[in-house]
């Protein structure tokens, strides 16, 4: 038994990921018309991605369900106890996030968004799987939001949000991640830059591409 697989958080995973699929962005007539290299202009500006996310506050944009369940289990395996996320959207990373910190004793989850609405749904979400009392958000730029008031150490973190920032969040967070602390990053090769640095030895990391989506981090000093 665990907090993931079973009721509430469960049964409610499974009808977020289904309505996220049914609302997918590429769905939309005037998304999809976009060229796959635009698009990929526009993920990887760094001017334009308040406007490019909030034409898109109506979608999930999750994680994939495997990657949300590779979350849970690195979060268990570390004994995470403070986690911080880089885009809530609607709450599915945080759910699993959340419900690792359940399973583990508690903890302290901050997650960030700067999309209200997209606030109000994961809230929600969050309180529907009863795990709201283990996650603070914080509304606004990630780049402000995540610059002050962290955990002397952070056991995980989850880069998920504009791609474009990637490098920059993490250099706001850096200097609280302990040794061993776990980094996700969700499509990471939108943001060269990110890539470029954790995968330089001297900057003290430890990281392979995990999946089709996902580059898996560790911090070793």
């Amino acid at each position: 038994m665990n907090t993931l697989t079973t009721a509430p958080v469960g049964p409610l995973l499974a009808r977020l990921f289904a309505e996220a699929e049914a609302a997918h962005p590429m769905n939309d007539p005037a998304f999809a018309s976009i060229s796959d290299e635009e698009r990929a202009h526009m993920m990887r500006d760094k001017a334009g991605y308040h406007d490019f996310y909030a034409a898109l506050k109506n979608y999930a944009l999750p994680v994939s369900r495997d990657t949300g369940r590779l979350l849970y289990m690195l979060a268990r395996a570390v004994g995470a106890r403070s986690i911080v996320e880089f885009g809530l959207s609607f709450g599915l990373s945080t759910l699993h996030l959340a419900a690792a910190l359940r399973d583990n004793g508690g903890g302290r989850l901050i997650t960030t968004e700067f999309e209200p609405s997209k606030i109000a749904r994961a809230r929600a979400n969050l309180a529907a799987g009863t795990l709201s009392d283990l996650v603070e958000i914080r509304e606004g730029d990630a780049l402000e939001t995540l610059a002050s008031d962290l955990p002397e150490a952070i056991d995980l973190m989850l880069l998920d949000g504009a791609k474009a920032l990637y490098r920059d969040v993490l250099a706001t967070v850096e200097s609280r991640l302990r040794r061993g602390a776990v980094i996700i990053a969700d499509n990471a090769d939108h943001c060269p830059e990110y890539l470029e640095y954790v995968r330089d030895p001297a900057n003290g990391y430890l990281t392979l591409p995990f999946t089709e989506d996902v580059e898996l981090t560790i911090r070793l000093n």
